[in-house]
């Protein structure tokens, strides 16, 4: 196999102003913010993205069965009609070539978040694609830790 290059060591630089990009999308609570990034490297199969959101969404208080259900979040009752239009709105935007960015879904997220939201969830949305895809692409994969 052949290692793949550090990305973050050829160019830091890049990595360190997309990283800064986090700070200008303070709309969406921390807890909503990583159970969508967890949702959409679910999506993607970033390994290295989901146990660091996860890790996330625990340190910001989120419980293991949410958590544990999070992949299922259609079938059980205890998302809220929010975080329930931030995961559908997530999951298209993330498979966008698949069925586009549907109406009804936009309608469902407008209910829910004002248009300030809508665009930093967007946003969120689309650089944790772009941070799933060098993840992956670089395979950079989590370092097993003591729990």
């Amino acid at each position: 196999m052949i290692a793949r290059l550090d990305y973050v060591a050829v160019n830091g630089t890049a990595i360190a102003n997309m990283a800064k990009a986090k700070n200008d999308m303070p709309s969406i609570d921390r807890r909503l913010r990583a159970l969508v990034e967890l949702r959409v490297s679910q999506i993607n199969g970033c390994a290295y993205c989901v146990d660091l959101h996860a890790a996330e969404a625990r340190q910001a208080g989120e419980t293991q069965q949410r958590l544990d259900c999070l992949t299922v979040w259609r079938e059980v009752s205890f998302f809220n009609a929010a975080e329930k239009a931030a995961f559908a709105w997530a999951e298209a935007v993330t498979m966008i070539t698949q069925d586009g960015a549907p109406e009804p879904l936009y309608a469902a997220l407008s209910a829910q978040f004002s248009a300030r939201q809508i665009v930093d969830l967007t946003l969120i949305i689309a650089q944790m694609n772009a941070w799933n895809r060098l993840a992956i692409s670089f395979d950079h994969h989590p370092e097993p830790r003591a729990e």
